[in-house]
């Protein structure tokens, strides 16, 4: 199921007064029969000299991810493509002909989704978006290969937006992985926060922003800011983030806009 938890907005931040949205929910499931002819099905990695145990249980789990199998059954270039789907087809954000900025692209699934589900051509793009890291060309989407946390990034994207405000802002960004899970988490909301402060600088009124975080506890501060300035706030773990993954997003609607209304220069000072 669709893990998914309201924070009410406009009011105090923090753990308190979160409740469950939702419900259940039920779906097909990837991955075939189970019991003895599932086993039968799974790859089973051979060791290798050199090769770590944390790197061959990671390549075991990718041979065997009925996601991934699925991912490149139909064209996607990550297993990744399924959590925007899945969160899409609960909180419809991504409809047709609405302009999105995808902030940590590569490899490019979320793109791609974005691209299917908002109708967006060569010839009117209304997707864009940006990584430091090579990804595969997308046709539909302006991919921007330059480092989001550069001064001149923010710009960069509402310029190959055609100048417009975007409706969606989303954030797949994480920071490597040190090992170190308090230092990591840090990392990663560090990121969360340079991508909501993008957000609420270029957002149409009414707008979402979606971005992944870490289980362990979201700052009191930056959810005060969401709820201070969308009308709904959730978290939520879609299916398709693997189980045991301490992986949650954060998910915001309904941007109550600026006082001008205004897209903000976002062109760094001298």
């Amino acid at each position: 199921m669709m893990a998914g938890r309201k924070t009410p907005a406009g009011k105090g931040g923090g753990k308190s007064g979160s409740k469950a949205v939702g419900g259940k929910e039920t779906g097909s499931k990837l991955g075939g029969k189970s019991g003895s002819a599932n086993r039968m099905m799974h790859t089973k990695v051979k060791t290798a000299r050199g090769r770590k145990l944390s790197s061959t249980l990671w390549l075991h789990r990718q041979l065997n991810d009925p996601y991934v199998k699925k991912a490149k059954a139909e064209g996607y270039a990550s297993r990744a493509a399924y959590k925007i789907k899945e969160m899409d087809d609960r909180y419809r954000f991504l409809k047709k002909g609405r302009r999105v900025i995808d902030l940590g692209a590569a490899p490019g699934g979320w793109t791609q989704v974005c691209v299917e589900r908002t109708g967006s051509i060569p010839e009117e793009v209304t997707v864009v978006g940006i990584d430091y890291l090579q990804m595969m060309e997308v046709p539909g989407a302006t991919i921007l290969m330059k480092d989001f946390l550069d001064d001149d990034a923010p710009q960069a994207l509402i310029d190959a937006l055609g100048g417009h405000q975007p409706d969606v802002v989303l954030s797949d960004m994480a920071a490597p992985t040190t090992g170190h899970r308090r230092t990591d988490h840090i990392r990663t909301m560090h990121l969360v926060e340079v991508a909501l402060d993008f957000a609420l600088k270029v957002l149409r009124p009414g707008g979402s922003f979606l971005s992944k975080t870490f289980q362990g506890g979201t700052e009191e501060q930056l959810l005060n800011i969401l709820k201070t300035n969308f009308q709904e706030v959730f978290h939520v773990k879609p299916p398709a983030s693997r189980e045991g993954s301490v992986e949650l997003y954060l998910f915001a609607r309904n941007f109550k806009g600026r006082k001008d209304n205004e897209v903000l220069d976002l062109t760094p000072e001298d």
